[in-house]
């Protein structure tokens, strides 16, 4: 573990000698090749749900988890087969190096508003989604090592601390690189050793029929009614988040060219589907060989239980570095941009569009700080108020709060000419509001009005997908009536037929 936080250290050190001017800071310098930025989107997507919480949906769930693995191949098939090339082209058109900044340019927005909603709902939803995986953090730690949370916790965030502030986002993908290579590894190899551990397929699979068959059901055993249809759906919806967020598709505008595109693609869906099933494979092959009681009572625990129990020291131990890859590949990633969208889109293009790049990259060295600062705080404040809490669940809030203010707005974006800036600005802000609307007040809604089959649909397909439509909805509806905004449109037809065609 020491070795995997030296290296980090490193990279950190290396990076900052990379970093000329704010641009390098942000976007790398938008020269960047399709391994770097492959491994990085697809490290940075994951986090600690993939290695704890997926862990862990395998072992609750069994095969019916694979309905999540089909949702994130959907994802980032779409994200860089559908979408990556329009992007790319009309980012560098624009010369952008944020996604606001796009955003501003494709929509001729020149009130900065569209900047100030964009920053605002990063710089809130950002902490909230870094704090869970501080929580993520000392809940490795005292699952691995028996360390009280806090500690864990306070290590991890030391380490990601250092090379952030430091190395910007070159920092961040060449960091990213290096774990996502870690992560994938270690979950195509556990699973393999669980297999060899329990006997052999046929083995796992009756023990698994023997304690629970509805582990071998991509139903669950419940059949094809609509609630298991709903079921499938909210764990497919999750793969929607790659169609937009901010922090995956910064790396496309870092890219050296679209042609880079292709192939990065092919390196993206090849993770994910190696990662991802290894993820769900180990909560099964796990399931077969231990009970719940065996491994603490605590389904987030069954990755570094396993792993503990089934090799030695030394590579257990590389297994706690795997998870901290998991979570700092995307702690560092999330802060990158939380920084950029308040100092780039708010601070330098409305208040100091004059200020020089060395104060901005300093400025933003100090604003990365703070919000690290506040992400520390939210995340041992969910260690102390429950620590208990499912890692998957938690994680996929914040998600969804980035993904729903987004990405209905950067597939409008892409192909509709007659997204407006008004449009955009109501979607960002409806997407913003739906996600906790659906997850807090919702539900007590639809049992004050008796509903209660309407609060069990509504938290089996969980909150991105109606968030994410009603967005879209509002975004279309703002546009369709704001016909001054569409006035000053008149040229974003050619630019998007020119972006699809690649003239």
């Amino acid at each position: 573990m020491v070795l995997y936080c030296a290296v980090l250290l490193y990279i950190g050190h290396l990076a900052s000698k990379k970093m000329r001017d704010i641009r390098d800071y942000f976007a790398g310098g938008k020269r960047l090749g399709f391994i770097n930025v492959a491994f990085s989107a697809r490290a940075t997507g994951e986090s600690a749900w993939l290695l704890i919480g997926l862990t862990a949906m395998g072992f609750t769930v069994g095969v019916q988890a694979f309905w999540v693995v089909v949702g994130e191949m959907l994802g980032v098939g779409g994200a860089w087969l559908l979408l990556a090339k329009r992007f790319k082209r009309l980012s560098d058109r624009y010369d952008s190096i944020t996604v606001p900044d796009y955003l501003e340019s494709r929509l001729r927005d020149s009130g900065h508003w569209l900047r100030l909603i964009a920053a605002g709902s990063l710089v809130i939803f950002v902490p909230i989604y870094a704090g869970s995986q501080v929580y993520a953090t000392g809940k490795a730690f005292h699952s691995f090592l028996g360390w009280n949370h806090f500690l864990g916790a306070t290590i991890g965030f030391l380490v990601v601390l250092f090379y952030i502030t430091k190395g910007g986002f070159v920092a961040v993908v060449w960091s990213d690189v290096f774990q996502g290579t870690l992560m994938l590894i270690g979950l195509v190899m556990l699973p393999i050793a669980g297999l060899l551990e329990a006997g052999g397929v046929t083995n796992i699979i009756e023990t698994l029929r023997a304690n629970d068959p509805n582990h071998l059901s991509i139903t669950a055993g419940n059949g094809w009614t609509l609630l298991t249809l709903t079921q499938v759906i909210g764990f497919a919806a999750i793969g929607i988040g790659f169609l937009g967020s901010p922090q995956v598709f910064v790396r496309f505008i870092s890219l050296r060219s679209e042609k880079e595109i292709g192939k990065g693609a092919a390196v993206a869906l090849a993770w994910t589907i190696l990662a991802d099933s290894g993820a769900v494979l180990v909560g099964i092959v796990g399931r077969s060989l231990f009970t719940l009681e065996e491994i603490g009572g605590d389904k987030d625990n069954i990755l570094p239980f396993m792993s503990q129990t089934i090799f030695p020291a030394f590579l257990a131990g590389i297994y706690i570095a795997i998870v901290l890859s998991a979570i700092m590949s995307t702690i560092d990633s999330l802060l990158v941009v939380a920084s950029s969208a308040a100092v780039r889109d708010y601070w330098q293009k409305t208040k100091r569009p004059d200020m020089p790049d060395d104060r901005l990259v300093k400025l933003s060295q100090r604003l990365t700080l703070i919000l690290a600062l506040v992400a520390f705080g939210l995340g041992m404040a969910l260690i102390a108020h429950n620590r208990e809490k499912e890692v998957f669940w938690l994680i996929i809030f914040g998600w969804s709060g980035i993904a729903a203010t987004f990405c209905p707005v950067i597939i409008l974006s892409l192909f509709w000419s007659k997204l407006t800036s008004l449009g955009a600005k109501v979607g960002m802000v409806t997407g913003f509001a739906c996600v906790p609307f659906f997850k807090f007040a919702a539900p007590p809604l639809l049992t004050e009005i008796g509903w209660e089959g309407g609060v069990t649909y509504l938290g089996a397909l969980d909150v991105l997908l109606p968030a994410f439509l009603v967005a879209g909805l509002a975004s279309v509806a703002a546009s369709l009536l704001d016909k001054n905004g569409r006035a000053r449109l008149a040229s974003v037809e050619d630019e998007l037929r020119d972006a699809g065609t690649g003239n």
